[in-house]
């Protein structure tokens, strides 16, 4: 089974998407290069939306295009790069082998591929993190997405909870909590936009 395959069956399959081929063309254009295959699958499969309500993704027809924020974020990081490259290890498209804008979570980070590889599918996944050095991913886009999902679905049974607010709680506000999704673990979701 495929990391992509394992998603379809955590998130379930949504309704048939139109899509072509061409979809890609104007974002590979403007990226000198094809992009991952699995990125492109998934996408193709379920469009612009977001991943356990945290992770956002973009596809090329969807309603916030994937082009369009790629360019943007490119400006806004390349920009901050040339002021202080010594912030910033890793340069930004379109420098040569530059971070390639793809999303974003609620969290605060900007998720980006790194073509260090003539191989699109051998890219990684890098995170820059708000406030600290960027992590890189070693593995595919829907190996990334899987282990962010997996992330989300270990956490404590009452994280997102302040701890002062425990002591004055009753079991069953907690379970109430709980069963609205509002702390513990987070449920696989993919909701489209």
């Amino acid at each position: 089974m495929t990391a992509l395959d394992e998603l379809v069956q955590l998130f379930g399959p949504l309704p048939a998407r139109e899509v072509s081929p061409d979809d890609w063309t104007e974002v590979e254009d403007y990226v000198g290069s094809a992009l991952p295959g699995d990125f492109k699958k998934f996408l193709d499969t379920y469009g612009t939306g977001v991943i356990c309500e945290e992770l956002v993704v973009f596809h090329p027809r969807g309603s916030s295009p994937l082009l369009a924020r790629m360019q943007r974020i490119s400006e806004s990081f390349g920009q901050s790069w040339r002021r202080d490259p010594d912030e910033y290890p890793f340069r930004f498209h379109p420098e040569p082998g530059g971070l390639i804008s793809w999303g974003y979570d609620y969290s605060g980070d900007e998720h980006f591929f790194w073509p260090c590889d003539p191989d699109p599918d051998r890219w990684r996944v890098v995170t820059n993190i708000n406030g600290t050095d960027p992590q890189v991913f070693d593995g595919s886009f829907t190996h990334f997405v899987l282990s962010f999902v997996q992330q989300l679905r270990d956490v404590e049974p009452h994280h997102g909870m302040d701890p002062a607010a425990l002591e004055f709680l009753e079991p069953e506000d907690l379970n109430e909590l709980a069963e609205r999704g509002e702390i513990g673990p987070v449920k696989p979701s993919f909701e489209p936009f």
